[in-house]
């Protein structure tokens, strides 16, 4: 029996890698809903839907006018144009519980969703705010902040409750894709960051501050994790960490992801991605048209990544970064145990996106 999926945020890093995945399973129909369409290539087992999930109106609409969905993937975002401030903004937070509301709410009402997976990260520790302690793990009481995050999922948990629908929340680390213009992508600054570099005919320096330990979770297997909650018992009303499975420190990373884009690795250089990607969009833009690339825009390319990987880096602050690590104890013990190399991951991942022509190949630069 055939089970539809809606995508919500699906020109995102996380929808995106989760239309590509449901759009290959059998028995699965998909529905991908952004304002803009996702880089995934046609076939008869997804469809875009375009969609401004603020517009509670046109969410009405649009989801009564769909076929009967049974399951919804989650991983619509609105962020301000000051990424990391905007985290603590009252206006950011109440847009995202409105945007989940305008969505749940009508295909609730129309009976027949079972399951809905709903994102988070380790903001829900406080992980922007102090340190926290490690291995982060689901069974602590609520990090005490305000926090968009705390507002979808008691929503989500009321309306699960009085309709009998089930629920899984997930708390990814860093997360890595091949989308465009997502508020938080770094694959996409570092790609951009290598070509200008192989442009201005300087080696690929690591940008970032002091060394601190982190983990990173490749978008395609969040999208496997997605496709497992949605029939294991065991998912069911709980909240998962998810990662990779190893951690990394950008400075020892970096030979590998200078390898993945054939660009050689250099010296360290402090410097601020946003700033140093902004001002030379020029460059980006002649490369983009030389090259035949998707987008030559550089800030449509980025988004807000360029300033989410200054964070990411700890290029913000002259202080050493606390370690950032979560227990993934839990989602293996219910049966999800997928990993992967976060060094294979970058690799892969700069393959799929100069296949795509969103990053030129530095191979046979032009």
């Amino acid at each position: 029996m055939t089970r539809s999926i809606l995508i919500a945020g699906a020109s995102g890093v996380v929808g995106q890698a989760a239309v590509e995945h449901f759009a290959k399973l059998p028995n699965w129909s998909t529905i991908a809903v952004s304002r803009r369409a996702p880089l995934v290539r046609a076939s008869r087992t997804w469809r875009h839907v375009a969609l401004d999930l603020a517009d509670a109106a046109a969410c009405r609409a649009a989801v009564a006018a769909m076929p009967r969905i049974t399951h919804v993937v989650y991983a619509a975002l609105y962020e301000k144009p000051a990424l990391v401030a905007g985290w603590r903004d009252p206006q950011q937070m109440s847009t995202n519980l409105a945007m989940l509301r305008n969505l749940v709410e009508p295909l609730a009402a129309l009976g027949g969703l079972e399951h809905v997976s709903l994102l988070q990260g380790t903001k829900a520790y406080g992980v922007h705010l102090h340190r926290i302690a490690v291995p982060a793990r689901e069974r602590w009481p609520r990090d005490d902040h305000a926090n968009f995050y705390w507002l979808q999922e008691d929503f989500l948990r009321d309306i699960a409750m009085r309709k009998n629908i089930g629920f899984t929340i997930f708390r990814p680390q860093i997360v890595f894709g091949d989308a465009v213009g997502a508020a938080m992508n770094i694959m996409t600054a570092l790609g951009a960051y290598a070509a200008i570099r192989r442009a201005e005919g300087l080696s690929f320096s690591y940008p970032g501050g002091s060394d601190y330990l982190l983990e990173a979770v490749d978008a395609r297997l969040l999208a496997r994790a997605f496709a497992w909650a949605a029939d294991a018992p065991a998912a069911r009303g709980e909240t998962f960490n998810v990662t990779n499975g190893d951690v990394f420190v950008w400075r020892n990373v970096w030979p590998a992801i200078a390898g993945a884009l054939s660009i050689p690795a250099g010296e360290p250089e402090a410097l601020r991605l946003a700033g140093y990607l902004q001002e030379r969009a020029h460059i980006w833009r002649s490369i983009a048209k030389r090259n035949g690339l998707v987008e030559p825009d550089i800030e449509k390319l980025l988004g807000r990544s360029a300033e989410y990987a200054d964070y990411c880096m700890a290029s913000l602050t002259d202080r050493p970064a606390p370690p950032a690590l979560v227990s993934t104890i839990k989602i293996r013990q219910a049966g999800f145990g997928d990993c992967i190399d976060t060094e294979d991951m970058f690799r892969d991942l700069f393959a799929a996106m100069i296949d795509k022509r969103i990053l030129p190949s530095l191979r046979s630069f032009a």
